[in-house]
């Protein structure tokens, strides 16, 4: 009975304590195959407001500051050299609902800035991974450039399940498979 009863305050402890420190992600039912990343713990005003996209995979911040995402790759919209690239509008719109007027928490991996002076950035907004997000959802490809290397493998696996459920450009663009 001794043993029972300890059962049964294991359980009811399990039972209170998983939900408090495991909530189930919010809008997870809008996008059921979503997996949110959640955020790594920043300090307390930390987030930095989103004034403006560039394009799918590069935003503006309120200091004037460029972030690049680490590890996704969008098609093209900006390159004076390159015509827009199939599904490059789509990208950066989707990057615009994301973050766009919104305040971001960004984790850096190994690199601080690309040539070009950005910086480069895992980004998340509320519960959602921005980078993961993007692949996951067929707005970008997967792209590993050492030595920021830390979600590759995630990524590359976001890419795999777009593609294989023809989400995004996988669907819209002959030239992506």
């Amino acid at each position: 009975m001794k043993q029972l009863s300890a059962l049964f305050l294991v359980a009811l402890a399990v039972i209170v304590l998983v939900p408090y420190y495991f909530p189930f992600p919010r809008g997870l039912s809008q996008t059921p195959h979503l997996s949110l990343i959640p955020a790594p713990p920043v300090a307390s005003g930390s987030g930095t407001l989103v004034t403006r996209i560039v394009d799918g995979d590069t935003i503006e911040l309120e200091n004037g500051q460029k972030v690049r995402y680490i590890g996704i790759d969008t098609p093209e919209t900006v390159d004076p050299r390159k015509p827009v690239q199939c599904f490059g509008e789509e990208a950066k719109t989707k990057n615009e609902q994301l973050v766009l007027g919104k305040t971001v928490r960004m984790v850096k991996d190994v690199s601080e800035t690309d040539k070009y002076g950005r910086l480069l950035r895992y980004v998340y907004v509320d519960d959602i991974f921005v980078n993961d997000y993007l692949v996951r959802e067929g707005f970008a490809r997967a792209a590993t450039f050492p030595p920021d290397v830390k979600f590759a493998d995630q990524f590359l696996t976001a890419e795999r399940e777009a593609r294989d459920n023809n989400r995004g450009l996988w669907n819209s663009c002959p030239l992506a498979r």
